[in-house]
Order: C-alpha cells, then sequence, then structure tokens
C-alpha cells in the first residue's frame, strides 16, 4: 500500500507536521468549548449613594445556589475609576461571566461589559448610555425625580438627606433597614453623572433589565426606553431604585435566568 506524503517524511517533520494540525484543531475548539462552559461568576457593581452592601440579600441567595459572587466597591470618584474597579474583579473570574449593575452602575457595566468574560449583562433600574451619549440629556426629557430634592453637595461630592434616601430612594424597605443603608451610603463626585461612555457593551451581549414601577429616583419611564432600546429581557417589579434589597429574590431569578441562557 503507498504511504501518504506525511508518512514517507522524516519522523522529525511528521511530528511538525502533526503538532501544527493539532494545534490549529484546539484553537478550533477552544471557543466553542468556552461558550458551552456554565455560567458560574457574578460581578455586581452597586450605584451611587450606596455601596456593595446593598447586594447582600442577592449574594446570600446567589452564593446559595452555587454561584461564585464578587461584589465591586466603586470608588464613585470618576467613571474610569469604577470602570477600572469593575475591571479588577472581573480580570479575577476564571471563566464566563455575568455582570450586574445597578443605577449609576449600569453605566460602569455598559463600558466595562466588553471584557471577553462577560456573556451577559443585567441592568437592575439602571442607567445604560449608549457609547458618547448625553445621557444627562436624555433624562432631561423625563420628570425630575423627588429623590433629586434631597442632593447636597460639599467640598466637590454629593451625597442624599436622610429624608430623601429614606422615602425617595429607598422608600419600600423597612425604615431601620433603610437608616442602615443611609449610613453606609458613599457620596459620589458631583460631576460623576456628566461623564460619557466610549462603549456600549448592550449593543453586543445579552441584556436583561428590572424595572422599578415605584421608583422615585430615576424615572420608570426612562427605565422602561433604556430596556426597550437595548432589546433587552425585561421584568417590571412594584418595588423603589432599590429592587435588589426590597425584591431581592425576583432580582436573583433574572441573574440566574442570564446566566442559564449563556450557559
Amino acid at each position: 500500500m503507498a504511504r501518504s506524503k506525511l508518512e514517507q517524511g522524516p519522523v522529525s517533520n511528521r511530528r511538525a507536521v502533526l503538532g501544527a494540525v493539532l494545534g490549529a484543531t484546539a484553537l478550533a475548539i477552544a471557543p466553542r468549548a468556552l461558550a458551552r462552559a456554565p455560567v458560574r461568576n457574578v460581578v455586581l457593581v452597586h450605584g451611587a449613594w450606596a455601596d456593595g452592601s446593598c447586594w447582600s440579600d442577592v449574594v446570600v441567595r446567589l452564593q446559595a445556589a452555587g454561584y461564585n459572587v464578587t461584589v465591586v466597591q466603586n470608588p464613585l470618584t470618576s467613571l474610569a475609576d469604577d470602570v477600572a474597579a469593575t475591571r479588577r474583579a472581573l480580570a479575577l473570574q476564571d471563566g464566563p461571566t455575568v455582570l450586574v449593575g445597578h443605577s449609576w452602575g449600569g453605566v460602569v457595566i455598559s463600558e466595562a461589559g466588553d471584557d471577553p468574560k462577560v456573556t451577559a449583562l443585567v441592568y437592575v433600574a439602571a442607567r445604560a448610555p449608549d457609547a458618547g451619549e448625553d445621557f444627562a440629556a436624555l433624562v432631561a426629557r423625563y420628570p425630575t425625580m423627588p429623590a433629586r430634592a434631597g442632593v447636597v453637595t460639599t467640598d466637590g461630592y454629593s451625597r442624599l438627606t436622610e429624608d430623601a434616601f429614606l422615602k425617595h430612594f429607598a422608600g419600600d424597605v423597612p425604615t431601620a433597614r433603610a437608616r442602615v443603608l443611609y449610613a453606609a451610603q458613599q457620596p459620589i463626585a458631583a460631576d460623576l453623572f456628566a461623564a460619557r461612555t466610549t462603549v456600549a457593551a448592550w449593543r453586543g451581549k445579552p441584556s436583561y433589565y428590572a424595572v422599578s414601577a415605584h421608583d422615585e429616583t430615576t424615572s420608570p419611564d426612562l427605565e422602561r426606553f433604556l430596556a426597550q432600546r437595548m432589546k433587552a429581557t425585561t421584568i417590571e417589579l412594584p418595588s423603589s431604585h432599590v429592587s435588589m434589597i426590597s425584591h431581592p429574590q425576583a432580582i436573583t431569578d433574572l441573574i440566574e435566568r442570564a446566566a442559564q441562557s449563556s450557559d
């Protein structure tokens, strides 16, 4: 029987050719294998006038379901600083990851969500700007929400008064719990909301949105518009701005849906 040219060549040549073939095959298989890998990582990004503790009730549920959860602590000093903090968290993940943002955190995940590890984006009563968009101009098309009257600025940083926080930011959270959240609120750079993103990760990745129908911090109609614009899988909750606290199971279910849809 005649031998092929590969079989007829020197042993060293045959090994080189075989190695090249196997290497090319591995490269072709690797992306498909990654795409099929179960999504077990979730990174949670908080918004303005909050810190990472606002995710506690969601974290407990996700961990009980077997997810590896990382909560980003945003400095809220600039978009660049918050994106850098989120990218550091993403760098620690060992595989496919669902990236979740609340409120201002939606801006952060829209910018940082282009990371190749991110398989889906979840927005919780969140901002979701397009690349380079003047988001303040978009917000101005909708009614000014009551919480805005409680913003006070000192030395270049803004925070919410206790009255605004309890009534309008976390209006459906028990008062004792809301006061703890108020005490933990992270002041924001006064010019934070003027920042513009350079990318809109939601344009290229599956997106999910939780609208807060009773929101008095961000207009629910703005939230609905953003969810529709990104063609997100959307749920609507009878919630204040902080639905991950008042409706933690619904938010957990949405995150799991995003993870399972990406498997």
